[in-house]
């Protein structure tokens, strides 16, 4: 499904509509940017605020006549007369889109304005904005947003691509998961591969999923920023050379690429060691350090695949970053699947590290085509303290630092559950692992509610909007809620039949089912934690300069989660590992939601923690009704599709009852949703 760029509407016109005409500037002026909307096509101010001047990128100011040309999602100009060297005009009235002007050829301007995210002027019969076509930009995806959508029916088009390849990404996990549980069973040879394992998933959640992506949509999106606010009155190859975002890929990609790679090396040499501080107890560690000095290899495609997906992400381009967990588990599948009779456990461990190739492939294209890999060197340099200034770095400590341990200590809860396993009898971390994956399953699909609008929260803060980025932000914490309760309900209510439905052939015993099933149950009074933390930390590092709260808050987790595990463990063994892993996040989660509203956005922290009991208590009352009648069905899947249809049905009637507001107003934004993708069509 393709996903629209960022809507970029005709200058001067309402955005329920695109508008016709001539600037009274003449045909050489360019249209002028809507003053409803901020650097680099991002919607900024509401309607009601769209009517002051603002000069370019959005920030409020100047008179309406001087406001500066749009700048589309590669932040050229959009219109130029003439070869390289005839320059933009900065100023332009506040009518509909400007007509072609009779000098200026379509060579080269074609480029220019698909670059600019904008419709040429060259095209037969004049030019698409003046009569009336949406001036859209096409994708990665192939499609074109309508000059007049607004922000919802964009952010609800890319949710809806997020949600499906996230749920692809996850079915396609399951069939990993089932693949290795058929092959391997859960004995020594998957406990030695889940150890290697451990190296690829603390990457993924510094590289793709928290550090890197809480660092860089930030440092991208006020790079799109600068970009529209300096780039007015300059030739197009001078927006190349002086562009920030392409100064910032030119500052980080390669020196990141190196870093990467030489860490990767590092933990090939070091892999005997690595086992030994990740399982110590672990009787033979000889198969663990083969598949991690396997595994260690994604240190350096994660890192390479999450940089694409923060920039991608940023330009609003969500399809490709979407698709990486497609790509990355099928490159696992299929070597396993191809690989296994030869190497064993270890075809998987070789899977881990194509995948890992696969998620940086699947983004190039888009990459290449939104972003690029830097400036061309200028023939006549600019001074060295003038590109120093304008380079953006982001190697400082003070900045990296907090996203960095934020991230560290959020995926040592992992760490921290395999080092306590280590001791446990063969199989115990097969089991935690099992459990972990499926139960988690509810939270990574609430999150993608997030990962779309964060940045549209980091734009907000960029641009000082604080009051639409505490609404967004409060959007986002009742819907993620609601949906990961609704699925939490589910998987304590019918976790063996899940569980047996997923795993239970070929090696994967009746015996094992039974333990995860109950390891499983409870991982998930933790969820709604897994997902508040998730949802909460992107405002925090939404600002210029990242905050250390989020991470203090996840290191008291932590230590919440070592200190109830450690003592946990000699009594209830796994399943008080799963118990400590609960009780540390949520631990975070509420440290984070009381520390939101005091220290970056004003959110109403009472009624967001009344609003999300709420939902708590129609998640007990679903999960109890699954508990009980989930047993009364023999045959496992008809229990399971059945408790898929029982459990909704009981969160719903249940949040009805006691008028939880995100429950009544679901029926109204699943009709609102619906009309918006027939209004896009």
């Amino acid at each position: 499904m393709p996903v629209p760029d960022v809507p970029a509407p005709v200058a001067g016109a309402p955005r329920s509509a695109p508008a016709a005409g001539r600037t009274a500037a003449g045909p050489s002026v360019p249209a002028a940017a809507d003053p409803g909307f901020v650097a680099g096509g991002l919607p900024g101010r509401d309607d009601a605020t769209a009517d002051r001047g603002f000069v370019a990128g959005g920030r409020p100011g100047g008179d309406p006549a001087a406001r500066r040309p749009v700048f589309g999602s590669a932040g050229y100009p959009g219109r130029a007369s003439g070869k390289h060297s005839v320059r933009v005009a900065a100023r332009a009235d506040s009518g509909p889109a400007a007509e072609p002007g009779p000098q200026e050829p379509a060579g080269g301007r074609l480029r220019q304005a698909r670059r600019a995210g904008r419709p040429s002027a060259a095209t037969p019969g004049g030019s698409r904005a003046a009569a009336g076509e949406p001036a859209g930009s096409a994708t990665p995806g192939g499609s074109r947003a309508g000059g007049s959508q607004p922000l919802g029916r964009f952010l609800a088009k890319a949710a809806a691509v997020t949600a499906g390849l996230t749920a692809a990404g996850a079915l396609f996990g399951l069939v990993r998961d089932q693949t290795i549980a058929h092959l391997f069973g859960a004995g020594h040879d998957s406990d030695a591969f889940l150890i290697a394992w451990t190296v690829p998933e603390m990457a993924s959640t510094l590289l793709i999923e928290d550090a890197m992506a809480l660092l860089m949509v930030p440092a991208f999106s006020q790079a799109l920023a600068r970009r529209a606010a300096a780039r007015a009155g300059l030739t197009r190859r001078e927006a190349r050379a002086q562009d920030p975002v392409r100064l910032l890929v030119g500052a980080t990609l390669p020196r990141l690429v190196v870093l990467l790679a030489a860490v990767a090396s590092v933990l090939v040499l070091a892999a005997p060691a690595v086992v030994a501080v990740l399982a110590p107890g672990l009787p033979d560690p000889a198969l663990a350090v083969e598949c991690t000095r396997l595994t260690a290899l994604t240190v350096l495609s994660f890192g390479i695949a999450g940089y694409f997906s923060a920039a991608l992400r940023a330009h609003r381009s969500f399809l490709p970053p979407a698709a990486i967990y497609v790509s990355y588990n099928v490159g696992i599948i299929g070597t396993m699947v191809a690989l296994h009779a030869l190497w064993g456990v270890r075809a998987a461990a070789a899977g881990v590290a194509v995948g890992g190739l696969l998620m940086a492939l699947v983004q190039l294209p888009a990459f290449v085509r939104n972003v690029g890999f830097g400036p061309p060197r200028a023939k006549k340099a600019a001074p060295r303290s003038q590109r120093d200034r304008d380079r953006p770095t982001l190697i400082a400590f003070g900045v990296i630092a907090p996203v960095i341990f934020f991230a560290v200590f959020r995926q040592s809860q992992v760490l921290v559950e395999r080092f306590l396993a280590a001791s446990l009898p063969s199989g115990a971390i097969s089991h935690l692992n099992y459990a972990q994956k499926v139960a988690q399953m509810p939270m990574v699909l609430s999150l993608m509610i997030c990962t779309v609008t964060f940045p549209v929260v980091a734009q907000a803060m960029a641009g000082g909007e604080r009051e639409k980025a505490r609404r967004r932000v409060e959007q986002d914490l009742a819907l993620a809620s609601l949906a990961v309760l609704m699925g939490t309900a589910l998987v304590i209510g019918y976790a063996p039949q899940i569980i047996q439905v997923l795993f239970e052939r070929g090696a994967f015993t009746h015996a094992d089912t039974l333990a995860t099933a109950s390891v499983m149950r409870v991982y998930g009074l933790g969820l709604l934690g897994h997902c508040l933390v998730g949802a909460l930390s992107r405002p925090f590092f939404s600002t210029a300069r990242p905050t250390w709260f989020p991470a203090l808050a996840m290191g008291a987790g932590l230590l919440v989660n070592v200190v109830a595990g450690a003592f946990a463990v000699g009594w209830w063994g796994i399943y008080g590992i799963a118990a400590a892993n609960a009780a540390g996040i949520s631990t975070t989660a509420v440290l984070l939601l009381t520390g939101l509203g005091s220290r970056i956005i004003a959110i109403q922290v009472r009624r967001v923690a009344v609003s999300i009991g709420r939902l708590a208590v129609a998640a007990v009352a679903a999960g109890a009704t699954g508990w009980i009648a989930g047993p009364m069905i023999p045959d496992p899947m008809v229990s399971a599709a059945l408790g898929c249809l029982l459990v909704p049905a009981m969160f719903g009637a249940t949040g009805m009852a006691i008028r939880a507001l995100e429950v009544t107003a679901l029926p109204g934004q699943i009709s609102q949703l619906t009309q918006r993708f027939r209004n896009v069509r």
